[in-house]
């Protein structure tokens, strides 16, 4: 079984990105990015009503962080280091080598490479150092960039499950990707 540990926090680069841990300072560019309806439009989650909510996922998420069961990074550009998006391994599954992989930009950064530079130090990260055999990603079908984003780079759907959320008073459909490493 693999032991999760990240005491040391990770900060990881690319050609144009700074991916670093997520801090309370970040609870402006957080809330704005969690109370898009537009981002969160796939994302079937409570969207922050204040700061101090957006505070609060911060702290949970840190906790979490802690606890070794997830790791999200925020992703900001190298010129000003401010949060501009996120990505991360969460539903860790340490006993199956296993973790869920999630991330969300803002609109305004969506369509530059961005999220493709940073999936893939991520993927890297999760293979290489965390040692992950598999990589699993959770979609709305309706969300083409994000399936696309997946597909780009080498995920395969296994499934398509019919109605498996229920939110907001309907049920949605959920596609389940996977990536393993070779």
């Amino acid at each position: 079984m693999l032991i999760f540990d990240f005491t040391d926090f990770p900060l990881l680069q690319t050609e144009r990105l700074l991916l670093r841990q997520i801090i309370k300072e970040d609870a402006n560019e957080m809330f704005a990015l969690r109370s898009n309806p537009e981002i969160m439009k796939y994302i079937p989650r409570e969207m922050p009503k204040n700061i101090d909510d957006a505070v609060k996922h911060i702290e949970f998420m840190q906790g979490l962080l802690e606890s070794g069961e997830c790791i999200n990074w925020a992703i900001c550009l190298k010129e000003d280091n401010v949060l501009i998006g996120n990505i991360g391994y969460f539903r860790m599954q340490p006993e199956n080598h296993r973790a869920e992989i999630g991330y969300m930009l803002g609109p305004e950064f969506q369509g530059k490479g961005i999220m493709q530079e940073a999936l893939t130090k991520i993927i890297n990260y999760g293979f290489e150092t965390m040692k992950l055999h598999s990589i699993e990603a959770v979609t709305d079908p309706e969300n083409y960039a994000s399936w696309g984003l997946l597909e780009k780079n080498g995920f395969i759907r296994e499934g398509h499950f019919k109605e498996d959320c229920f939110w907001q008073g309907k049920y949605l459909d959920s596609f389940v990707y996977s990536l393993l490493n070779k």
